[in-house]
């Protein structure tokens, strides 16, 4: 057996992924926002926690197993959370409710959401919670509901959005006189030519 599975092994990370991965929120969110969704939602690796790619347990350095080890035992909300298998959302996600808490959810995945109403971690105007319902992700600003985002950006860039209107009106209006001054030019000097043309024996 190689030492760092055997490392593994014996600090109990290599337990089944029923302790690493949790497939209920991750059923729960494609069940009700009808999107395909992996574990990269909240995990370092799409594929989850379990193997030997980067992320995954099987891949993890003594130093990263005691990180995760840290991590597994964050009980409560509040305590500072780095696994190496989760990423920064599922870092925070473990951070806001806590492990204890988090395995109760699992009962009740929709109710997660609820607990992750108050961050916005993409910074993209919905919150997490909401992420999670619509099945979007929570690190990446330029995925979310598209209906959402538009009202989102529309109230945020909402006086860009006017002034650049006016400015384009204003660009237009502008435009057209000075069309209309060149056409009334052009016009002018045909008919100067024209004239010129019959006074000439």
């Amino acid at each position: 057996m190689r030492p760092l599975a055997l490392i593994l092994l014996l600090s109990g990370v290599a337990a089944p992924s029923a302790a690493l991965a949790y497939a209920e929120f991750q059923k729960h969110i494609q069940a009700t926002s009808g999107r395909n969704v992996n574990c990269a939602v909240c995990h370092a690796h799409g594929d989850g926690p379990d193997g030997v790619k980067p992320g995954q347990v099987g891949s993890l350095t003594p130093a990263e197993v005691d990180r995760l080890n840290r991590a597994r035992i964050a009980f409560e909300p509040g305590q500072t959370v780095d696994s190496p298998i989760l990423n920064a959302f599922g870092n925070h996600i473990v951070f806001t409710v806590g492990k204890r808490q988090l395995l109760a959810l699992k009962n009740d995945p929709g109710a997660l959401a609820g607990r992750l109403q108050e961050t916005d971690l993409d910074r993209d105007g919905i919150s997490d919670g909401q992420e999670l319902r619509d099945g979007t992700h929570p690190l990446d600003a330029q995925h979310g509901d598209p209906w959402k985002l538009m009202k989102v950006n529309t109230r945020r860039y909402g006086l860009h959005l006017v002034l650049l209107a006016v400015a384009t009106f204003l660009g237009l209006y502008g435009l057209g006189h000075i069309l209309r001054w060149f056409g009334r030019t052009a016009e002018a000097a045909m008919q100067g030519l024209r004239d010129r043309g019959r006074d000439e024996p």
